[in-house]
């Protein structure tokens, strides 16, 4: 949010973000933004003034949970075994997209990398967990945090109706790891 907004503008914003949080929370990424102006007590044109796009206000509701991840991919960080370091990461991402509706649906890929500021934001601080990780012949070279990232988000959308979803999708976050094939 611009510093430079009017007072009101400024307040509508910080409304909007907290019933859009609640919403996304209840609705997960279908939230609908015609009652999140209702119940903020703003015009649907105010909304859409302050989030252009349902990813704007996806990304602005999971502000908080990119940065706590990207702080979280800074300490892992050089610290022990590599492998171990980046899949504790995405241990997290996978947890955190589960926990957070909406998250998985900021994260995903529907157009250019660099108009998606949560993906964006997770690749250049996973970056170097990742890059030391395949110099440590860890994880396959040419394997990006983009691909990490989009298998996450299809296992999160893939089971977010299950009974248990945090279960499912950590079994087949799991499952992708370790591959298909019979440990000898």
């Amino acid at each position: 949010m611009p510093e430079r907004q009017r007072a009101d503008a400024r307040r509508n914003y910080t409304r909007i973000l907290a019933v859009a949080e609640k919403e996304v929370a209840a609705h997960g990424a279908d939230a609908s933004l015609e009652q999140i102006a209702r119940t903020a007590g703003v015009g649907s044109a105010t909304v859409r003034r302050h989030f252009p796009t349902r990813r704007a206000l996806l990304e602005a509701v999971s502000r908080e949970r990119i940065e706590a991840l990207c702080v979280r991919a800074h300490g892992l960080t050089g610290k022990g075994d590599s492998r171990n370091a980046l899949l504790e990461w995405l241990d997290d991402v996978v947890a955190y997209s589960v926990s957070a509706r909406g998250l998985a649906a900021a994260l995903a890929y529907d157009g250019p990398v660099h108009e998606n500021g949560c993906s964006a934001a997770l690749e250049e601080a996973a970056g170097p967990l990742l890059r030391r990780a395949v110099q440590d012949g860890a994880l396959a070279t040419g394997v990006t945090v983009a691909d990490l990232i989009t298998l996450i988000v299809g296992i999160v959308l893939a089971t977010e109706h299950y009974p248990d979803p945090a279960a499912q999708a950590d079994r087949l976050f799991r499952l992708a790891v370790a591959g298909l094939s019979p440990q000898s």
